[in-house]
């Protein structure tokens, strides 16, 4: 059987550390629920050293994405509020050991949300929407894992910083959006690559965590996940995502 507290303790020391570690499916089988768990404990060492929770990240919510490594589901991790960077500030690069940015949007919760609920009633519970930007560094060496290892690794989840909140009363199913590094364009896309819509993603974030972490709380941010291919950031780089009728989100590089 899987030690689950042993190898939260080994994915929790490798993100403190930004320390490769092998993948734990070399070893043994992993299944997803046990990965859970290790998540899950992983991010209790955080909360016991202080940090506290800020929401949740969505993972695999793009349909190619979920083809290519045989699922149906999107996955899930937590958001601390030491993950949060700022808004054009600057990443340290040592941080991390194979980090890479992809934009999003995210939602800002004005009230709880849990279980099973619609479209509409998820944008009811939403205060404001925001582009955001997120930095995800799995800490597997060569970046090679299986779906399991990546669950139990805060589904790679490292970080992540917002721009300005507006108001969710719009349209957000197909916005065009774009991720420049120093000015050039290296990603483009559109808010449909979430799911089709990325409130879907926000349904989905009240299915599948809501009831793992006793509900979506108000005040809580909710990553709707990456809309185009990640972007492997480097020292030097100055990353803008924009996307249309929301705005801009930007980060720096530094050693």
């Amino acid at each position: 059987m899987t030690d689950i507290a042993k190898s939260a303790e080994i994915v929790d020391t490798a993100a403190r550390t930004a320390t490769a570690i092998a993948q734990f499916t070399d070893s043994a089988p992993l299944g997803v629920a046990e990965a859970y768990q290790i998540q899950a404990k992983s991010i209790d060492h955080r909360l016991a050293r202080g940090e506290t929770m800020a929401g949740v990240k969505m993972g695999l919510t793009s349909r190619a994405k979920m083809a290519q490594v045989g699922v149906h589901e999107v996955i899930w991790g937590r958001l601390t509020d030491a993950m949060r960077l700022e808004e054009g500030g600057a990443l340290s690069r040592k941080r991390y050991v194979h980090p890479r940015i992809e934009p999003e949007l995210a939602y800002l919760l004005k009230a709880p949300l849990a279980g099973e609920v619609s479209a509409a009633e998820a944008l009811c519970a939403v205060e404001a929407i925001a582009p955001a930007m997120e930095i995800i560094d799995s800490r597997y060496r060569n970046f090679k894992f299986a779906l399991a290892d990546v669950i139990a690794d805060n589904s790679s989840s490292s970080g992540f910083v917002i721009g300005p909140w507006s108001r969710p009363d719009r349209d957000c199913s197909n916005l065009g959006l774009v991720m420049e590094v120093n000015g050039r364009t290296v990603e483009l896309g559109s808010t449909a690559a979430i799911l089709g819509d990325p409130i879907r993603s926000l349904v989905a974030a009240a299915r599948l965590a809501g009831p793992s972490l006793g509900g979506l709380k108000a005040g809580w941010i909710v990553l709707a996940g990456g809309a185009t291919a990640a972007h492997s950031l480097a020292v030097g780089e100055h990353v803008r995502t924009v996307i249309q009728n929301v705005g801009a989100v930007s980060i720096r590089v530094e050693e």
